[in-house]
């Protein structure tokens, strides 16, 4: 909080510009680069899309959403790293054993998933994203296995084993006591009560969600890359900020139409603490890559894809690598010509305007 508090004020220092045409001086505050703030990383958040769109490859994709249920996203919130780390291995895992299954796929699948913690009113709403091609590598990795037109794997199915494979994690983690409890939770910390809270979800229903997007893979990726480098909310939803609270936008799924698109107000204390409520431990991953697109083999893998696709590359045309000015061009605001920085400062320091007249001894 700290850090977004200070972002891109003199606390963080920064640079003097000034226009080389109508010599127009403003100062630029440094950012704070925070993953959760608002304003920073949007460099990164471009980076990370263009990345994952060079590796697209010319087959239907498919849009997946693993779900917690309430109860869990509960006492997630006590227990991020233990709780979100079970989400990514056990939706990646299930994706991964029924899609190598012959009965309905058998191929290996690549991966990537993107947590979400926030539903469109910034509440505690734990799911992970997937972007997923429709088909995979044969075992041998001599063929390309490509799904049904139209449909990747059934959701029922996802659902069974998500939710079995899920909870029987979550008991192994329970019993090597890694969870903690509190408040109306405490009683938790025992196993047979903990046994008996986790009957019901046993039975219940858990949501698993995989469609083929309408626009397309693109689509699916812009969509996660908004939020891969922020958390919660954008600048952009916000409306207003006066005596009654904050006001921002947002979406009610439940809602039909444009009737869907709303306006909510909430006290500044209690929009500061849904928004507090999706930071993320330290050194925690929220972009995971699993299977053929997994990290150590990528590379290899997404090749020797394209060439059972078949897909036929100019040889002849060199990959256009991102350039990086050493130094980063700003535009002046009144004519539009290039500024220069004259001056930077640290954090801490304030700038010191020119002395208006001459001390003589």
């Amino acid at each position: 909080m700290s850090a977004i508090e200070q972002c891109r004020s003199v606390a963080l220092g920064g640079h003097v510009l000034r226009c080389n045409s109508c010599e127009h001086t403003e100062i630029s505050y440094n950012s704070c680069r925070n993953r959760h703030c608002p304003k920073c990383q949007a460099r990164a958040a471009q980076r990370w899309l263009e990345a994952r769109q060079s590796e697209l490859l010319p087959v239907e994709y498919y849009h997946l959403v693993f779900t917690l249920p309430a109860p869990i996203g509960a006492i997630a919130y006590y227990n991020k790293a233990a709780i979100y780390g079970l989400l990514f291995e056990v939706a990646a895992e299930t994706l991964r054993t029924i899609a190598a299954d012959p009965k309905h796929l058998g191929a290996q699948i690549g991966t990537t998933l993107v947590l979400h913690t926030w539903g469109s009113a910034m509440t505690h709403h734990p799911h992970v994203h997937g972007i997923v091609p429709g088909g995979g590598l044969s075992p041998d990795g001599e063929r390309w296995v490509a799904c049904k037109p139209g449909f990747f794997l059934s959701v029922r199915v996802l659902s069974r084993l998500f939710r079995r494979r899920f909870l029987e994690e979550l008991e192994k983690v329970h019993r090597a006591g890694l969870l903690q409890f509190f408040g109306e939770y405490t009683h938790l910390a025992q196993a047979k009560p903990f046994a008996d809270w986790l009957a019901p979800l046993r039975d219940c229903e858990w949501v698993v969600y995989a469609k083929r997007p309408f626009a397309g893979p693109a689509a699916v990726l812009a969509y996660l890359s908004r939020y891969t480098h922020r958390v919660a909310i954008s600048n952009r939803r916000l409306v207003a900020m006066d005596a009654r609270g904050v006001t921002f936008r947002w979406k009610d799924y439940r809602a039909k139409g444009r009737t869907r698109y709303k306006t909510m107000t909430l006290s500044a204390d209690e929009f500061m603490r849904r928004f507090l409520l999706h930071v993320l431990p330290g050194g925690f991953h929220r972009i995971r890559y699993f299977g053929f697109i997994a990290n150590a083999g990528r590379k290899e893998n997404l090749a020797r894809a394209r060439e059972l696709l078949h897909v036929v590359r100019d040889e002849h045309q060199e990959p256009i690598a991102p350039t990086e000015s050493a130094q980063p061009t700003f535009v002046c605001p009144c004519c539009g010509a290039s500024m220069i920085i004259v001056e930077t400062f640290v954090r801490g320091q304030l700038i010191r305007a020119p002395p208006q007249y001459r001390v003589t001894a």
